[in-house]
């Protein structure tokens, strides 16, 4: 692989990691919004905050950096597009070198996410309350953001790159 298309593929990944991530936002705030009340309430009970204010405060904290609240929450609004934009450079690299159909490799790199970081990461390294411990409509929707997330990301993507095929 030529070094152009290495980095044209990564410049398609990281903005269809961005619009991905873009889309998937309202998803999951809409599906929020229809989640029954008592799960709500399940879900605020149990939840020890904003899992990416809780990351970036224990990473400031290991480094031994002070940072004031309002740097916390600015660090913690741009995580889910480092973390989306990994999904979107994932997706290229399932699609170039393991050539798999864009349905696909959207699917997957949405499924990584929701999995490895979400299920797995988040609650393990004490970002959130245990899986167990929320109700099934926080799972699904999660899940079904990373759906809308994944099919966002691999249009962007795909059109980026069709664009420098033509």
């Amino acid at each position: 692989m030529r070094t152009r298309e290495l980095i044209s593929g990564a410049a398609a990944g990281v903005v269809g990691g961005y619009v991905g991530t873009k889309v998937m936002n309202p998803v999951t705030t809409k599906l929020y919004e229809l989640a029954p009340e008592a799960d709500k309430a399940r879900e605020k009970a149990v939840s020890p905050g904003s899992p990416y204010e809780i990351g970036v405060q224990k990473v400031a904290d290991r480094l031994g950096v002070k940072l004031t609240e309002e740097q916390v929450k600015a660090a913690a609004a741009a995580a889910p597009y480092t973390v989306g934009v990994t999904g979107g450079v994932l997706y290229v690299g399932l699609r170039r070198l393991l050539h798999l159909n864009p349905f696909v490799a959207g699917l997957i790199s949405a499924m990584a996410l929701f999995l490895v970081v979400d299920e797995g990461l988040t609650p393990a390294l004490g970002l959130s309350a245990p899986d167990s411990a929320y109700p099934v409509s926080t799972h699904l929707r999660g899940f079904l953001g990373h759906l809308a997330y994944g099919a966002a990301a691999a249009a962007t993507a795909e059109i980026l790159m069709s664009d420098r095929r033509s």
